[in-house]
């Protein structure tokens, strides 16, 4: 610990028990509870200042001081440290107490100064002399406590708000924000809002170990639900669980709780507030003049030590905020698809049979394999229907998708006016156009392979014959019968005329 200046009345009674008293050294030592040091130190300054107790007795405590001490004793003071300023300082990332000492002693070089030891002690000393929310050391822009008031709100229509608070942890700066629930939404709701009041993003995020987070509130490895997970990786930051019944892992956030309660929560408490809307907009007010109010302690307010401690040292926000997110495993179907809440998705067609991770918005189907998202999509409530991009198909599959009635039936009629009739003809014959569209194919593999002229000859054939299927074109191509010289038709019988013959008009 430092040493401590002798007080004028004690040495007053090391002259009176040593003159007066004629008690040893050893004596007195003992009687006032000092060493035999200091008591031997102020009678040899007695002695060479020509006092004894009968001088000393009538002396006030100012003149005995100037008497005994003579004029050293302004430069003997020590130059106190200004430890409020220490202690803010303290909170910026990398300061230490030894850097802090050595920038007092360089600022008062030649002045008597406290030793490294004695200036940690004292300042130990002020520390504990200080609210506990501000006695724990925290670097600034590093953690965010949060956590739920215990106390509600009533409202209107007989429902309880119940109100979110985080807290910085360099300067305490606070953020109170109600909410109809403590589900996984509000809390996660509530967390993004407080970011945005922030201006930025700590390094850490410490909650309590509340169920609508923590899935496994281990008090070593706690497991976080993976849309909390989501949230930390947008925001680009940590969020790590107090350990389970310690409560000074949260001592911040306890407090800031606790100042809520007392300083907004209770100034409220004869409101009945229509919604949790109007609660927000009555808290507003509040909890500027909460974080604006002067400390008792320390110089400046919660809003000022956060501009200058925390404020710089947060990470910046990103470009867009964040939206809630659901998570499910998802397998990849023959047709490449991915079901979601009875809608069918499509996904690269190289995926098929691999176990995906669906990550679900309110607008938005991502599909993540390994962490990379392969596949995003706008989000339908159409049970039963298929979203698909031309892009996840394989190549046959987007040949077949170019394919129309309009195009295939321009395609046919390109070859010949028998095939495009005949074409026509097999669209028809389905119920749904594209069930024909695999046959209008064929047909232009027959193109392909027979040359155009064959096709038309053998789809002439195939009208007159009444065929109108593909198997009936390729059969008459493969025997080779639109080669065979058909014989031209005969006449029709005309009867001659005769005079025989009486006329229509006869049987009028």
């Amino acid at each position: 610990m430092p040493q401590q200046r002798t007080d004028i009345r004690m040495i007053k009674d090391i002259l009176r028990l040593k003159y007066q008293g004629a008690l040893s050294h050893g004596a007195i030592a003992r009687n006032l509870g000092i060493s035999k040091g200091v008591v031997a130190k102020y009678l040899s300054l007695a002695g060479a200042a020509g006092l004894d107790w009968s001088a000393a007795a009538d002396l006030d405590e100012a003149s005995l001081e100037r008497r005994l001490l003579g004029h050293s004793i302004a430069h003997s003071r020590v130059i106190e440290p200004d430890f409020a300023r220490v202690h803010i300082e303290l909170h910026r990332k990398g300061v230490t107490l030894m850097l802090l000492w050595q920038e007092y002693r360089a600022a008062h070089e030649g002045q008597r100064t406290w030793a490294y030891t004695q200036f940690c002690g004292h300042y130990k000393r002020f520390a504990k002399s200080l609210k506990r929310s501000m006695r724990q050391h925290r670097r600034a822009g590093e953690k965010l406590f949060i956590d739920y008031a215990g106390p509600t709100l009533e409202l209107a229509d007989g429902s309880r708000a119940q109100v979110f608070v985080a807290a910085m942890g360099a300067s305490s700066y606070t953020f109170a924000w109600a909410t109809l629930d403590q589900s996984m939404r509000s809390w996660l709701g509530a967390m993004a809002r407080a970011l945005s009041f922030y201006g930025g993003v700590p390094q850490l995020i410490v909650p309590d170990n509340p169920r609508a987070l923590v899935s496994d509130a281990c008090r070593y490895e706690p497991k976080l639900n993976e849309t909390v997970r989501d949230f930390a990786r947008h925001y680009g930051c940590s969020i790590l669980p107090a350990r389970p019944y310690s409560p000074k892992d949260k001592a911040s956030a306890e407090s800031a709780v606790q100042v809520v309660e007392r300083w907004l929560m209770a100034r409220l408490r004869h409101s009945v507030l229509a919604d949790v809307a109007a609660v927000n907009v009555a808290l507003t007010p509040l909890l500027a003049s909460l974080n604006e109010r002067a400390f008792q302690k320390l110089d400046g307010s919660r809003a000022s030590l956060f501009a200058t401690l925390d404020a710089p040292a947060l990470s910046p926000l990103p470009a867009q905020p964040w939206q809630w997110a659901s998570f499910k495993t998802v397998t990849v179907h023959i047709d490449y698809h991915v079901e979601v809440e009875a809608h069918r998705y499509s996904v690269p067609h190289a995926l098929v049979g691999v176990k995906l991770e669906a990550r679900i918005t309110d607008a938005l189907v991502e599909l993540l394999h390994r962490g990379n998202r392969v596949a995003c999509h706008a989000r339908s409530a159409r049970a039963g229907g298929f979203t698909t991009l031309d892009e996840h198909m394989p190549a046959a599959h987007r040949a077949h998708k170019q394919w129309t009635p309009e195009r295939l039936i321009h395609w046919g009629s390109g070859i010949g006016a028998d095939t495009g009739r005949f074409v026509t003809q097999l669209l028809r014959r389905f119920r749904h156009p594209e069930h024909g569209y695999r046959s209008c194919l064929g047909l232009l593999s027959l193109a392909k392979r027979y040359g155009p002229q064959r096709v038309e000859a053998a789809c002439t054939l195939a009208l007159e014959l009444g065929a109108g299927r593909y198997r009936d074109v390729r059969d008459i191509l493969a025997n080779g019968r639109d080669l065979v010289a058909r014989p031209a038709p005969e006449p029709q019988w005309v009867a001659p005329e005769h005079d025989n013959l009486r006329g229509a008009a006869y049987y009028h």
